[in-house]
């Protein structure tokens, strides 16, 4: 069966010697109260539930999965005291705001405990994982009264949030949303329409869930203009919050699917259900686009942890199970074979799901700050630069993520071969789940043409023009640092390949809109790669430095040395690919686009 244990140390290290978060005390609210003490506490918790309590339901959830009946969806055993441990240890308010019950800590410390939990349960992290998202809609649209009404419970994790966009008939395209919101005379609307895909829309372990729902106001725009927000909660709630009457909205049925079984997700309908208007009338998009670009952030953790929880299952495997000898000899002449982990193309497998994951968290967390520089931040042009670089970077993570969220695991699969495609070596359900996490909050394509079409061109190029700017800053200041020159000119090349595929773009997109189109998915990883080889670059450098004292053994120069090789793995065996797919970005759309449809 497979096991989990919480990367820790990394995750410490990332925290405290990459991002060095303690020089951000002054200037952020949360970050005086994460004292190296604090976080260590935090992580060593949060370690032991995922380990203990959410890992061992992991197979029970994908075995049992959700049941209906008469109503009501019932989770997998297991998963309601599950839930009221998170809830009852305080996690759903770690980084909630202060005002409405929260802990206020910085919000790259919840990204670290959804990458925990994600990694020892994907399927149950879905449940609460919403909520996060639809708390920061509400605090930031919401009015004074919504706000007093709703956040603290939702913060405290008695209630959960969920996200309702897609309809039958209407995926990505929200233009064609026909759910409508009738005004009624108290200042309320009455919803009605049925919306389909709603992970953990309908379940049994908290008292209430409040749906934030797209929906038309009769007489408004048509299009994605005339959308609008609300609040329709399971239970009505009263002025003084207690609950009433259970609202007009049911579960229709329970989605079979591939993977998450453990996660519910609902075809809702809602029969005329109130609701409560979010921000304004007819910006429903741009008000749930905050609750989706939370969403976004949490689903590339999605892709990272499936990787981690995937290697480190594929690792002992390796480690343990005797096939072939090494091609230099054996290696354990004693024992009658040697163990995969010799052989080269195991390793290759294994290293590049290792740099991946570690990369990205590296990655994300760097995110993580950037949401906190962006809330609270005092000067405005820290926020800016911060807002231009999180708009950027999250649809890159979250599409480059959840791809080689999936690739990872498949190679770990791989990597136990036969035994991976059993059932009982839990290999495969990784694979299932993280399949999902490429399609959710905007499928993975669409994430590479809203780099393209709106990222990369808003503001005249703000924000690719930031990370040039600070790839190339870093290349700059240590280019003649002999012991990194292994690290900087890979990453000098990567970005000048970048900086020309931007230039093509700007020349080749808009004479013809199928260019754009053609190459953005090669777009997306071409920035991934050079954003990854930054993360991996600055590692090295941290490393470098910490083992530059031969004489200094107060610490653990293995962990340092093993960085530092696991960096020069990215720089010669991955960010390579950085000029594929320039190459293809060159070639244009022609041969994609000339084939006529009769002809597939």
């Amino acid at each position: 069966m497979p096991s989990y244990t919480a990367p820790v140390r990394d995750m410490q290290f990332v925290i405290h010697e990459l991002l060095k978060i303690d020089r951000y005390v002054a200037t952020l609210p949360g970050f005086a109260e994460a004292t190296p003490e604090t976080v260590a506490a935090i992580l060593a918790e949060a370690a032991r539930l995922s380990e203990d309590v959410l890992q061992p339901l992991n197979a029970i959830g994908d075995r049992e999965g959700c049941r209906l009946e008469n109503g009501v969806v019932f989770t997998p055993p297991g998963f309601k005291d599950a839930y009221t441990a998170v809830a009852e240890g305080g996690w759903p308010s770690l980084i909630g705001h202060p005002d409405y019950g929260g802990q206020g800590l910085p919000y790259v410390l919840g990204l670290a405990v959804s990458e925990m939990m994600a990694s020892a349960n994907m399927a149950f992290t879905m449940y609460p994982g919403l909520t996060t998202g639809a708390i920061e809609a509400i605090e930031i649209a919401g009015s004074d009264e919504q706000k007093a009404l709703f956040l603290p419970s939702m913060i405290s994790g008695r209630w959960t949030g969920t996200m309702n966009l897609t309809e039958p008939h209407c995926g990505t395209d929200l233009g064609l949303l026909r759910s409508k919101a009738e005004p009624q005379a108290d200042g309320s609307y009455r919803i009605t329409g049925t919306k389909i895909f709603i992970s953990a829309g309908e379940h049994d372990l908290t008292e209430n869930i409040v749906h934030l729902v797209l929906a038309r106001i009769p007489g408004g725009p048509d299009g994605v203009k005339g959308i609008s927000l609300f609040i329709v909660p399971k239970y009505r709630v009263e002025a003084d919050g207690r609950l009433g009457a259970r609202n007009a909205l049911s579960c229709g049925a329970i989605e079979e699917k591939m993977g998450i079984h453990g996660n519910a997700t609902c075809l809702m309908n809602y029969d005329g259900a109130i609701g409560y208007l979010l921000g304004e009338a007819h910006q429903g998009l741009p008000t749930m686009f905050i609750m989706m670009n939370a969403a976004r952030l949490a689903v590339a953790v999605q892709g990272l942890s499936q990787a981690e929880v995937a290697y480190q299952n594929a690792l002992q495997y390796c480690k343990e199970r005797l096939q072939g000898r090494s091609l230099r000899g054996a290696q354990y002449p004693d024992q009658a074979a040697d163990p995969l982990i010799v052989h080269p193309d195991i390793r290759r497998m294994l290293m590049t799901v290792k740099v991946f994951q570690e990369g990205a968290r590296a990655l994300a967390y760097w995110a993580g700050v950037t949401v906190d520089i962006i809330r609270k931040h005092p000067d405005a042009e820290a926020r800016q630069k911060a807002e231009d670089l999180l708009g950027l970077l999250t649809p890159v993570m979250k599409a480059y993520f959840t791809d080689m969220g999936f690739v990872s695991t498949n190679l770990c699969l791989q990597c136990l071969g036969g035994h991976g495609y059993i059932v009982a070596s839990g290999m495969e359900q990784f694979v299932r789940d993280a399949r999902i996490a490429q399609i959710y909050e905007g499928a993975n394509g669409i994430q590479a043409l809203d780099l393209v079409g709106r990222k990369l061109p808003a503001h005249k190029g703000r924000a690719i023009q930031l990370v040039f700017g600070i790839v190339r800053g870093f290349c700059e200041k240590y280019t003649d640092n002999a012991a990194l020159s292994p690290f900087v000119k890979p990453l000098a090349d990567a970005l000048e390949r970048l900086v020309t595929a931007t230039q093509w773009l700007m020349r080749h997109a808009v004479s013809n809109p199928d260019n754009g189109g053609a190459v953005s998915m090669d777009y997306l990883y071409l920035v991934a790669l050079v954003a990854l080889g930054y993360q991996w670059a600055q590692v090295a450098r941290v490393c470098k430095n910490k083992l530059s004292n031969p004489d200094d053994d107060s610490f653990d120069r293995a962990f340092y040395q093993n960085k530092v090789v696991c960096a020069q793995f990215f720089m010669e065996k991955i960010l390579p690919e950085t000029a594929a797919h320039l190459a293809k970005i060159q070639a244009g759309a022609d041969s994609l686009m000339i084939l006529p449809a009769e002809a597939f």
